[in-house]
């Protein structure tokens, strides 16, 4: 497995901090593995490490509750030196946020992580009552696709991204069929026992049909009027508040992201107005039939995933009746970024060109597409997707 530095690093100020160390994001991304990363580097270091995953036998069966999970941790304080606690699927602790809250008082570093049908990844936060700093880990980005591709010795194409996503695991599969096996279940697992489950919801027809049209349709602007009419379409009648409350859980479970619409007639986000991408493009494909894979707005999709790896905020620029997919911003430098699959032809070159033509130059203007040829203009650059998935930045 690859060393993800990316986030280990964004962790790392914090690694003496008396603050929690909370790992989330969505089920099998690599939250884990990370937590194994930062405990293998101490341990290099030749520092104190006491490492509990709660999903082997061995610690579930001898530290059922909070009392438990103290005494244990208490009774492997060395003397004189910090010890390091890793504590893995820790919600499968009864009272495991009121065993944290107490160990993070003695000397030690405290790190955890965890997320299933009983707790889900967003909720640790709400359970730790500002004790704590969060980070959120994601499926693989482009370049970590590679470098893991390349360690075991295989390959995997842009294409192959497009369609199948960045959940690790993915990577190691011998087949297709064997990756849309694994990604339908673990889609199955998410859905039905993650959220289904926690929530109890009991109208399971009417959420699943929820679900699987929101996720088919990334990259598209909604509201919850809009999902309301196509439920209603469908002979589904559910109220706006019901919306809300499905799409809220969607996004504690990471499943989905929603970006707002940023208006510059009113100068402010848009409440009732977002796009939804999906986590992982491969939610999308999974609900493809007949293998006739969403190319187009999966390669939307994953350049969103891409930007927020990068480190961008993004919000859906709107100027009157045009849109732009993103307006991306960092360290005060603000990006117009339109995506669209090719602009080989004319039309469709001239129509994704002219979305830029009435805004100003005091934000860099950049289109996206999947073509290898370089259709950069005096005002707009032109990055292919195979560039652009290499790019630390958008300067490169």
């Amino acid at each position: 497995m690859i060393i993800r530095f990316h986030y280990i690093d964004q962790i790392r100020p914090f690694f003496e901090s008396d603050l929690i160390k909370v790992i989330t994001g969505i089920r099998r991304c690599g939250k884990s593995v990370i937590l194994s990363q930062i405990a293998d580097e101490y341990r290099a270091s030749g520092k104190p490490v006491l490492y509990i995953n709660f999903e082997t036998l061995e610690y579930s069966a001898a530290i059922p509750d909070a009392d438990a999970l103290v005494s244990y941790v208490k009774e492997r304080l060395p003397a004189a030196q910090k010890l390091y606690v890793f504590l893995d699927e820790v919600q499968l602790v009864d009272g495991w946020n009121i065993a944290c809250r107490s160990l993070r008082l003695e000397n030690l570093s405290l790190f955890i992580t965890g997320s299933n049908s009983k707790l889900l990844s967003k909720e640790f936060t709400k359970e730790l009552s500002g004790r704590y700093v969060s980070f959120c880990v994601r499926p693989f980005v482009y370049k970590e696709i590679i470098d893991y591709a390349n360690q075991l010795g295989k390959t995997y194409s842009v294409s192959d991204y497009l369609i199948y996503g960045g959940f690790p695991k993915v990577i190691e599969l011998p087949d297709k069929d064997s990756v849309l096996q694994y990604l339908n279940d673990l889609n199955q697992t998410i859905i039905i026992n993650d959220i289904m489950n926690r929530y109890k919801i009991r109208k399971t027809e009417l959420f699943k049909r929820l679900v699987n049209y929101v996720l088919i349709s990334n990259a598209r602007i909604f509201s919850a009027n809009s999902v309301q009419h196509y439920l209603a379409s469908e002979k589904l009648n559910c109220s706006i508040n019901t919306v809300m409350k499905y799409l809220s859980y969607l996004e504690e479970a990471y499943v989905i992201r929603k970006v707002p619409q940023y208006s510059t007639r009113s100068k402010r986000e848009l409440t009732f107005y977002a796009k939804i991408y999906d986590e992982d493009v491969s939610f999308n494909t999974v609900r493809q039939r007949k293998g006739r894979f969403d190319l187009t707005h999966n390669l939307e999709n994953i350049v969103y995933n891409e930007l927020i790896y990068m480190g961008y905020e993004v919000v859906v620029f709107t100027k009157g009746n045009q849109e732009i997919d993103f307006l991306a911003a960092k360290s005060g430098k603000e990006y117009l970024i339109q995506v669209a699959y090719s602009i080989a032809e004319e039309s469709t070159y001239e129509r994704e060109f002219s979305l830029f033509n009435t805004l100003d130059q005091s934000r860099k203007k950049v289109i996206i597409t999947n073509d290898d040829v370089d259709y950069s203009t005096s005002t707009v650059e032109h990055i292919t997707l195979t560039k652009f998935l290499s790019m630390a930045n958008l300067e490169g």
